[in-house]
């Protein structure tokens, strides 16, 4: 159960009933601040629709992120999304292999990805290594748009964790499917 209540339009101000828009649990207690929730989904979206960044890469990145942080909010509703944005089962189940060490078979970018996102998650910093693979491969600026997505979501967990978001029951039978460690 949520540490807030969950909102709904009826319960916001008519100017904030937009920020339900998308009836998700997050949101509905986010709204307590509106203008936080505002700010809050301006960078959610600009890193789904705005940024240059592969859109494949960037859900295994969150992915990763929620899988590592055993956040059943944020890597349900990722799975979901993912989907939509190429991610395989394949590469949902290379997300384990490759967080226990394995080799899960992955091209070297997708796992340097992977590798990013678990080590802002567990140092807070990308190691040199790591970071001089996606440098190489992705430049400056797509290698910063991936830093961006890693930290927000790095937040987003810990938001929805503090909060004790429920996952809504649609979301279940992801984590059914590729359960969390």
């Amino acid at each position: 159960m949520a540490r807030v209540p969950y909102l709904d339009p009826p319960d916001l101000a008519e100017d904030d009933r937009d920020l339900l828009k998308r009836d998700i649990n997050l949101y509905r207690a986010l709204t307590h601040s509106p203008d936080g929730t505002r700010s809050f989904q301006q960078l959610g979206h600009w890193i789904r629709y705005e940024s240059a960044l592969d859109p494949r890469l960037r859900e295994m990145a969150i992915l990763q992120v929620g899988y590592l942080a055993r956040s059943a909010y944020e890597y349900s509703h990722h799975i979901g999304i993912g989907r939509d944005f190429g991610v395989s089962d394949a590469d949902i189940r290379a997300i384990a292999t490759e967080t226990a060490g394995g080799d899960s078979g992955l091209p070297a970018l997708d796992r340097a990805v992977l590798r990013a996102a678990r080590e802002m998650t567990e140092t807070r910093r990308i190691a040199d290594p790591t970071y001089a693979t996606l440098e190489a491969a992705l430049g400056h600026k797509l290698l910063v748009e991936l830093v961006l997505v890693i930290g927000f979501y790095n937040a987003v967990v810990r938001v929805l964790e503090t909060l004790e978001i429920d996952v809504e029951p649609d979301y279940q039978g992801y984590l059914d499917a590729f359960p969390l460690p």
